[in-house]
């Protein structure tokens, strides 16, 4: 069966998302266990978005809208867009790999940073491009003079995140400015904000200014993050018109379901829910911060809705036993560090409680995964 494969797709590793609490209680035999994994919102989707998804349930027989016309009238409006600047997909993730079937041949070159988030390698292998990956600095920042190097070498596509995932590092606006003139405008220049709602910093860019200034340049951003609809998979890109017409070729008819656009559409309105949200994530932002330093582990500045954590190896399993699920980051070349996304108030006490415990009771076993 493997030589019938495609070789681009046979050499690919899986993607590994975060472990389901389900599947953790059942392999552990416990119950009552916290996620904090995957950088989900705590709080749940707007109440809005759940009174809607009760209404358009009757719908689902008829096939949906993928272009997402209601929705992208209403995002044109409140970004003062055109219609035309917008493409959906089911997640952004599916719009990465619009983006890589619309641009990538086999032996083009994408550079991206490093440790990032895991997709971009992967939709790039899977067209048969070469990844070049920039590791970031000792301050996990994006290295931006050794991408701009990598990248006058010959790249047809360039990948940024920001707030970089697992970090939650940020650059500012000065640094995109910079970059941004150091590398050819022929270069496909993706900006990954998937995490932006949650920024605090007073200088970060504004990525949608550049798509005007420079055409060949995207901007993804989603709903599973504040907007709470990580289940229902929508999220959007922006970028020139021209540029959005070839996506469009790329994009399957109904890739964006009823129920998604439906939510996503309330979501958007509800301004209420999105400022909780925020409030609550700069308090457990401060919180975690303070109290896991003063267990003595480093802790990055952040500006989403996770903390990265320096622990020492065995911490992921530790927390494992004691019901509480964090990322692992080995496979990112942080042996040492694990991802904590932002729970709810009472969701980072117990994972401060596990921690303390684990300190007091020495349960860290060096060879587990961190």
């Amino acid at each position: 069966m493997e030589n019938l494969v495609n070789p681009h797709i046979r050499n690919l590793t899986p993607y590994s998302p975060g472990k389901p609490i389900e599947e953790v209680e059942r392999e552990l035999g416990i119950s009552g266990s916290i996620k904090l994994a995957s950088n989900e919102n705590p709080l749940g989707p707007s109440p809005r978005a759940l009174d809607v998804l009760g209404r358009a349930v009757a719908g689902v027989h008829r096939y949906p809208d993928g272009a997402c016309f209601a929705l992208r009238d209403r995002l044109a409006e409140r970004m003062n867009l055109s219609a035309d600047q917008f493409i959906f997909g089911s997640g952004a993730d599916e719009v990465l790999e619009i983006l890589a079937k619309t641009f990538l041949s086999p032996g083009d070159r994408v550079v991206m940073p490093w440790p990032s988030f895991a997709m971009y390698p992967l939709v790039a292998r899977g067209m048969g491009a070469e990844p070049i990956s920039v590791p970031l600095t000792s301050e996990m920042q994006h290295d931006f003079p050794a991408m701009a190097a990598a990248v006058g070498r010959g790249a047809k596509m360039v990948m940024l995140c920001n707030p970089n995932n697992p970090t939650g590092t940020s650059f500012g606006a000065g640094a995109l400015a910079d970059f941004v003139s150091a590398i050819s405008d022929d270069v496909v220049l993706v900006i990954d904000e998937a995490y932006f709602e949650y920024v605090r910093r007073a200088d970060f860019p504004d990525s949608l200014a550049l798509v005007t200034e420079r055409p060949a340049t995207v901007v993804l951003r989603t709903f599973s993050k504040i907007f709470g609809l990580a289940g229902l998979r929508i999220g959007y890109g922006v970028s020139d018109p021209e540029l959005v017409g070839f996506l469009e070729r790329a994009r399957h008819p109904f890739n964006v379901n009823r129920l998604a656009e439906a939510a996503a559409l309330a979501a958007l309105d509800d301004d209420e829910h999105a400022s909780q949200t925020r409030a609550m994530n700069d308090l457990g932002v401060d919180y975690l911060t303070q109290e896991l330093e003063g267990l003595g582990y480093r802790v990055w500045p952040t500006d989403a809705n996770f903390v990265l954590v320096e622990t020492g190896p065995g911490y992921y399993d530790a927390l494992l036993r004691r019901g509480v699920i964090v990322r692992p980051l080995v496979g990112f070349g942080l042996k040492n560090h694990i991802r904590i996304s932002v729970g709810t108030p009472d969701e980072n006490k117990i994972l401060v409680k596990a921690l303390r415990a684990i300190e007091q009771g020495g349960d860290v076993a060096v060879g587990e995964q961190s």
